[in-house]
């Protein structure tokens, strides 16, 4: 068991010394020894909580994570912040919750290691935003980290195929169109999620967990266990082992997450045609240590990856599929034998990443994950886009689509409520492009997803036959030729916001582009007469983030970065 010199670590301005007998009386409290005290304090920080599946295993494996801390010369101690879960905000006021809860859970994680100065980090989540979320903390504070995943919920069964909550949501645009009964819809929604974990397909959860390997913050294999299944605390007790050996080695997050690393990520995502959210969290992981990695950047890394696994929404198979087939391990093998991952960058097993995966071999017989040299397409499965319509860029999730050019005329909506209610009455014609405006991270104000209104169209049968852009965001679950994240957002005067129904839009996916046909004249005009709405919150959280926030193309950012640190926590 190693020794640690607490003279050196934060925890000495809570444990050492006569002056801090106070402290240290509230640790006897907690039935700590002198000996527990003496030792380096870990944070074991989860999103645990009964919101929904995603969260409610995450409590058993920080248990497992704490008994991996104190069985290799630490202490732990478990603390939960929060999470807000997308399939129960979405569709309503409750999603402008969603983008904002990543920045609380870094926030709060941040203020709970610093004011307890702890002296390294284990970060236990389970939904969407709470997975960046633990991450930006972790690079933020640049303790030793080690992050591990949840685990994925098991996929439901119904009339004989595997089955997600996206089906769920496509089922209401179904039953709105006549295409399947109330009763239909009922034994589906009863079947769709059979256990706990997040959400199955290579939605934002599960996109960010493969994330978490390539960038080298979680350890080999531990991103594809399901929730309910044991082994995840295995995963959990190495985590708690590894991160005192980080400890000890003084290896840092900031010197595993790096431009190359976060190149890593962004590939990671592309290959498995992950979601669109992905283009807002790595830029905002890049912002905590000031590195310039924005949504173009990100753009261009998936620009060059193959799609390689053949994953829901777009594809036929979950993440359980995925880890049964080799999991994470095995797709970073075949991009790095491709050439299209670094292999130099260093992860939490002391490691680069070509050593974690020099014993690792591609499985022929599987059918969830393609070679580097036979992918299902040779352009990744998400593009950004940038024009006259998005001088910022934007984004769309290219996966499953047949056709990737799309040309119709401005159906304007200012809320999702409005398009919503719209599309389930269906007013809406082939060849239309569905815009909502005024959901960006300022004008939403949180920069709601549309999964309600995506799944709608979807169900209907509609999926290519309209397109849908917004400046705000999309479901890891979307699908069809929606594009999100258009910047400048419509709040502070972008070109959405000019939109007229009528206008003619042309998006090119393959070549990127997003234009709205009128001059820079008549753009010019209409800005003169545009005036900025008023959002419907004057006080509170949502007020607070809409002063605050940054670009959708930068990550919407909530402070500067690293730009403009002075002192890094880890260092005090």
């Amino acid at each position: 068991m190693a020794e640690f010199n607490k003279k050196k670590l934060p925890s000495r301005y809570t444990s050492l010394g006569a002056d801090k007998a106070p402290q240290r009386s509230f640790y006897y409290a907690m039935k700590l020894t002198e000996k527990d005290v003496a030792k380096p304090f870990v944070g074991v920080v989860s999103t645990w909580n009964e919101a929904a599946p995603c969260n409610i295993a995450l409590m058993r494996q920080a248990q497992s994570v704490k008994k991996g801390v104190k069985n290799s010369g630490g202490t732990p101690r478990e603390f939960c912040t929060i999470t807000v879960t997308d399939g129960i905000a979405m569709g309503h006021e409750g999603m402008k919750s969603s983008l904002i809860s990543r920045d609380i859970i870094a926030d709060s994680t941040e203020l709970t290691v610093r004011g307890h100065c702890y002296d390294a980090l284990v970060g236990v989540a389970g939904c969407d935003k709470s997975l960046p979320g633990l991450m930006m903390a972790m690079v933020r504070l640049n303790v030793p980290s080690v992050f591990i995943y949840g685990g994925s919920i098991l996929p439901g069964r119904f009339n004989g195929k595997d089955v997600t909550v996206v089906d769920v949501f496509e089922g209401v645009g179904k039953y709105s169109s006549g295409k399947m009964t109330a009763a239909a819809l009922r034994k589906l929604e009863l079947k769709a999620c059979p256990s706990a974990g997040a959400c199955g397909g290579q939605f934002t959860a599960n996109t960010m967990a493969c994330v978490s390997e390539a960038i080298g913050l979680a350890l080999p294999y531990s991103a594809g266990t399901p929730a309910p299944y044991e082994q995840r605390d295995k995963y959990a007790y190495q985590s708690g082992k590894t991160v005192m050996n980080l400890l000890k080695k003084n290896i840092r997050p900031r010197d595993i997450v790096t431009r190359k690393s976060l190149e890593n990520a962004a590939t990671v995502v592309a290959a498995t045609g992950g979601s669109t959210n992905a283009a807002l969290h790595l830029p905002a992981l890049a912002n905590e240590i000031g590195i310039k990695f924005d949504l173009m950047d990100v753009a261009k890394i998936f620009k060059r990856t193959p799609y390689l696994a053949d994953l829901k929404p777009a594809g036929k198979y979950v993440a359980k599929d995925m880890w049964k087939a080799g999991g994470v391990p095995m797709l970073l093998k075949t991009l790095l034998d491709g050439g299209y991952i670094h292999g130099n960058c260093m992860t939490v097993t002391g490691k680069t990443m070509k050593k974690n995966l020099m014993n690792v071999k591609f499985n022929p017989k599987q059918k969830v994950m393609r070679k580097y040299n036979n992918p299902l397409s040779a352009d990744g499965g998400v593009m950004g886009l940038k024009g006259n319509l998005a001088p910022e860029g934007a984004i769309v999730k290219v996966a499953g689509l047949k056709k990737l050019q799309f040309t119709g005329k401005a159906r304007c909506f200012e809320t999702e409520e409005a398009a919503y209610n719209a599309v389930q009455k269906k007013k809406y014609k082939d060849g239309d492009i569905i815009v909502i405006r005024y959901e960006g991270p300022k004008g939403g104000p949180g920069m709601r997803e549309m999964l309600s209104t995506t799944g709608a169209i979807y169900g209907q049968g509609k999926g290519e036959k309209v397109a849908l852009i917004t400046d705000g965001r999309f479901s890891g679950a979307t699908r069809g030729f929606c594009v999100g994240h258009v910047g400048p957002e419509a709040s502070v005067g972008g070109p959405i916001a000019l939109l007229r129904n009528g206008d003619i839009i042309d998006i090119d996916a393959k070549k990127g582009t997003i234009n709205v046909r009128l001059s820079k004249k008549e753009l010019s005009a209409r800005l003169k007469k545009w005036k900025p709405r008023k959002i419907n919150f004057g006080n509170g959280t949502l007020w607070k983030y809409a002063q605050t926030v940054g670009p959708a193309y930068l990550g919407a950012p909530t402070h500067p970065g690293g730009k403009n640190e002075v002192k890094v926590y880890a260092d005090i």
